[in-house]
């Protein structure tokens, strides 16, 4: 971002960067997860990241010889790659949480009390694997952009991204053992498995209105984004010092939200996910309200925790509704939805703000994210997906309490 706009001079540059970087890749990434999944080679999810180290690398190499359009088409496939690979690594993880639960437990269930068991303790397997990523993947969301901040102040951006290329390969090394190969797609063209995953979709109620909320909550979000920095500025008067603390302080609020979400693995998920958002939501509000840089700051810390406690909700809530067939489908489609989303939610905070003032429009967005938290807060009750092939040893029921209400053998009260 800071090398496009040191180029072009341009707000407009770096808005066509980020577009590029992440809407178009929503268009391509459900496709992308499904060849991978389709493929019997190993390797395919590290060479996802092998392809990414290749992309930084000639994006390194393009900011000494700058041409926006090439620029813009390499962050395209960057993002794609990125997001993908994203998709794979948190199904892989949860499908080998899951496994590792299961051949600890046992299993050769004897009843249907054995197999809720060994169903309830996959559930928390899968739970405990995803709070750990979200845990990792939000302290890197805080230190990356303080490194790469120095980095480029220091020694250019060039240099920044090519510590990218290092990650990447190292990342890709570290995962040549996983292979996302699904044994139930052998055969399955690519648009075969795009139509299996949306008839699912369509044909699972609770699932559709969970990313159709979702879909709401991850617009109002983005909103927030252009409204942050006029806030900081025209409102509090705290300048570029005082917008960076803010989004470090939120920042922080994500990694701590993270660690709630990790230490709640027996508290509802449904509650989990609406609370995380009404948080973000109560933050905009505080946002609205906040007659100090100090106060603004409590507000900012609040909407982190939601963030950190939100997202990983969703994707539990996700796989616990999707066959195991699916799950990176599905990984996939929440990928694309959180990408898609900036292109509605962008445009519109500026609007409010131009239209309103920073204070009115994080009002208005502020309200509307709590709207889409009462809508998540109803997904309740819900049933598992039908057992097919593995799924079978799961029972056909979700736990109670997986959504709303309290865990199997666990006071209502508690």
């Amino acid at each position: 971002m800071v090398a496009v706009f040191d180029r072009t001079h341009s707000a407009i540059g770096v808005a066509a960067m980020l577009v590029a970087g992440q809407v178009i890749p929503a268009l391509a990434v459900p496709a992308l997860v499904a060849r991978v999944e389709a493929s019997r080679h190993r390797g395919e999810l590290t060479g996802l990241y092998f392809f990414e180290a290749l992309v930084t690398a000639m994006l390194a190499v393009l900011l000494w010889h700058f041409w926006l359009p090439a620029v813009l088409l390499l962050v395209a496939l960057d993002g794609t790659a990125a997001r993908a690979a994203n998709a794979l690594l948190r199904t892989e993880i949860a499908r080998t949480a899951r496994t590792q639960a299961r051949t600890e437990a046992g299993t050769n269930a004897g009843g249907a009390a054995e197999a809720e068991a060994i169903a309830v303790d996959q559930d928390g397997a899968e739970r405990a694997a995803n709070a750990a990523l979200n845990v990792a993947f939000s302290a890197t969301f805080v230190l990356g952009p303080i490194i790469a901040g120095a980095m480029v102040a220091g020694v250019g951006a060039p240099a920044a991204l090519f510590v990218d290329v290092a990650s990447f390969l190292i990342c890709g090394a570290l995962l040549t053992d996983l292979r996302p190969y699904v044994e139930d797609a052998a055969g399955e063209s690519v648009g075969t498995r795009m139509r299996a995953a949306w008839t699912h979709i369509s044909e699972t109620a609770v699932l559709r209105r969970l990313l159709l909320a979702e879909a709401i909550a991850f617009v109002f979000f983005e909103t927030g984004a252009p409204i942050e920095i006029a806030y900081a500025k025209v409102t509090l008067h705290v300048g570029a010092r005082g917008f960076g603390l803010l989004l470090t302080v939120w920042g922080a609020g994500t990694v701590l939200g993270s660690l709630v979400f990790a230490r709640s693995l027996r508290r509802p998920l449904g509650v989990l996910l609406s609370a995380g958002t009404f948080a973000v939501g109560l933050a905009y509000v505080g946002f609205s309200a906040a007659p100090s840089l100090v106060l603004a700051g409590i507000a900012a810390l609040v909407g982190g925790i939601g963030n950190g406690t939100e997202l990983p909700s969703l994707f539990s809530i996700v796989q616990r509704l999707t066959p195991k067939k699916l799950h990176g489908q599905l990984m996939g489609a929440v990928e694309s939805l959180s990408a898609i989303c900036p292109a509605i939610g962008l445009p519109l905070g500026g609007a409010l703000v131009v239209l309103t003032s920073p204070r009115t429009a994080f009002l208005i967005v502020g309200l509307g994210t709590a709207a889409a938290a009462t809508a998540l807060l109803g997904i309740s009750g819900v049933r598992r997906a039908t057992p097919t092939g593995e799924d079978a040893a799961s029972i056909e029921h979700m736990p109670p309490g997986t959504l709303g209400g309290s865990m199997p053998h666990e006071p209502a009260a508690k």
